[in-house]
């Protein structure tokens, strides 16, 4: 399993949803870095389990146990190791799963690939519960990028049908972003936020799911960070986003969008501002171009799909008898993601941007 990403920062991450604990450890952060636990705390909370009604119902802690990395509150060169408890599992109701693969799971695809040594239970190590292993890393990049002047924050820009208002790509702002990088429902629009609840309510009463979008910014980037072709800004932060199980699509600027311009109204014309630095007049880039920042908000949207799991019966097969079967799923589950995965989005884009920092 290829569970280790970056190049000046490494992230490494193991366990599984049902497993004694999941863990994570980043090497080469620099040292004598402050990291203050009741902000870790803080995006551990936005996206810890059992919690709100859009959630599932399965509680956890996720209280982040420091094995290494971390004296007296300062990074000290080392590597920074921490394991997170699962302490509230129900692995009886997976044990039919082996046989009989889950539609929109990597169950099958996990037992075809790991000639089905693959755990189970929970999803293992496909499971979303990784992603707090993500979020704790993200909570301690985030400190240090800060103390740098890049500010990072998103919200759920669309779930299901109901939508909330864009960040505006050229002004959006540090203090915009704070207010929406410690909430657990964040939208920009109030409004927005009781539809969104309705559509997923509406969704969870017909045992269904469903999916949505998140945009992230981040602030204070300078330009001049990157590199052309295979180690471009979208390259490193695609490569941390897809990570996310439920990620299947990422786009910067103005994305898919771009295809429907012209190129004179895709271009983001050059100006000096008020205090001698290049902007761009709009920014359908994201904030890059030919793989480095312009100095410009660097922007993105990643599509996240509906939970797999639903309370519906489905269509499967048995992989023993080998012929088709129906399935009904048992467990607890989320009836839309994206809530919780809007710190998960910004955990990456932090963990990416330091690593371009580096």
């Amino acid at each position: 399993m290829a569970s280790t990403w970056g190049n000046n920062i490494r992230l490494s991450v193991f366990g599984g949803s049902h497993t004694g604990a999941i863990g994570v450890v980043l090497d080469n952060l620099p040292p004598n870095e402050k990291i203050d636990p009741d902000a870790v705390r803080v995006q551990m909370a936005r996206r810890a389990p059992g919690t709100d009604k859009t959630a599932t119902a399965r509680r956890e802690a996720d209280e982040p146990q420091i094995l290494s990395g971390l004296l007296d509150g300062v990074t000290t060169g080392a590597p920074l190791a921490a394991i997170i408890e699962n302490t509230n599992t129900r692995s009886k109701d997976y044990a039919d799963l082996r046989i009989h693969p889950r539609p929109g799971h990597a169950d099958y695809t996990a037992a075809v690939r790991y000639k089905g040594a693959n755990d189970i239970r929970g999803g293992g190590h496909f499971s979303g519960r990784l992603t707090a292993c993500l979020v704790f890393a993200g909570a301690v990049c985030r400190q240090i990028l800060e103390r740098r002047g890049v500010t990072i924050g998103a919200h759920a820009c669309r779930i299901g049908n109901v939508s909330d208002t864009l960040f505006d790509p050229v002004s959006v702002s540090a203090a915009e972003l704070n207010a929406l990088n410690t909430r657990f429902f964040a939208v920009r629009d109030a409004g927005a936020e009781k539809k969104m609840r309705d559509e997923i309510e509406r969704a969870r009463l017909a045992a269904d799911s469903v999916g949505g979008v998140i945009e992230c910014a981040a602030v204070g980037m300078p330009a001049g960070v990157g590199s052309p072709m295979f180690g471009g800004v979208e390259n490193v932060l695609a490569s941390i986003l897809y990570g996310i199980p439920a990620v299947k699509g990422v786009e910067f600027g103005a994305g898919f969008g771009a295809a429907a311009l012209h190129g004179s109204e895709n271009n983001d014309p050059f100006y000096y501002d008020a205090k001698g630095a290049v902007r761009t007049r709009t920014n359908n880039a994201g904030g890059i171009l030919g793989g480095i920042t312009t100095g410009m908000p660097v922007l993105f949207r990643i599509a996240v799909k509906p939970t797999p799991s639903i309370g519906q019966a489905q269509q499967t097969v048995d992989l023993a008898e080998k012929k088709e079967a129906p399935l009904t799923i048992h467990g607890r589950h989320d009836p839309c993601i994206v809530p919780r995965a809007i710190p998960v989005a910004e955990a990456c884009a932090a963990i990416a941007l330091l690593d371009l920092l580096r």
